[in-house]
């Protein structure tokens, strides 16, 4: 079986729906094997936003989501990651998941693992580009092989409506109250992306 694994963190929720839209659009592919973890939120961040009703909601939503292990990122074949926007990079939180994978980096053990990145921001222009290829960087240290979303498989890029997306990974817009939640089209290009991540990791192991 090849094995892939969704990571995502999520505040408010939006790209947990993303995550969530993103395994069943591998779930049903044959030979493979999918697995959805969070990264573990901060203590302090808890505190600080305990008395933010949509966070909290969205927090309560995801309370039966196991927390990624490093077994988990050492045993995937394929790593798609759920990484939103803080200030056009990865939040603190996902960067300690990073930071804390020295033993793998070590042992090459994520080497050749097939990996992509879909995201979120408040506003159209805030960041989501620049978050994916940021979040780049790390993973090309530990040797992983990116794959994005083509303009070929995935039309809507050219669309000239208002949403998320872009030749280097699925987004959402979540509107500068948070209130927007991803639609049709972002829901259907994570799907596409994580087919497409199960499908070269499926090739490069089989």
């Amino acid at each position: 079986m090849t094995e892939l694994l969704i990571i995502y963190y999520s505040s408010y929720g939006h790209v947990f729906e993303m995550a969530k839209a993103a395994k069943d659009g591998a779930k049903d592919l044959e030979g493979v094997n999918v697995k959805l973890v969070k990264v573990p939120e901060f203590e302090s961040a808890k505190k600080a936003m305990s008395e933010q009703e949509a966070y909290v909601k969205a927090q309560k939503e995801q309370e039966e989501i196991p927390e990624v292990t490093k077994d988990d990122l050492k045993n995937a074949d394929g790593i798609l990651w759920g990484i939103p926007t803080r200030f056009g990079n990865m939040p603190a939180q996902v960067k300690q998941v990073l930071d804390t994978s020295g033993g793998l980096w070590a042992n090459g053990d994520l080497e050749d693992t097939v990996t992509g990145i879909f995201t979120s921001s408040n506003t159209l222009h805030g960041g989501q580009e620049s978050t994916i290829l940021s979040s780049l960087i790390p993973m090309l240290h530990l040797g992983m092989i990116f794959v994005g979303t083509p303009y070929g498989q995935n039309p809507e890029l050219s669309e000239t409506e208002f949403q998320g997306g872009s030749p280097y990974g699925p987004s959402t817009v979540a509107g500068p109250d948070g209130s927007r939640f991803p639609n049709e089209s972002e829901l259907t290009m994570v799907k596409r992306l994580a087919k497409r991540v199960a499908r070269v990791a499926k090739g490069i192991n089989g």
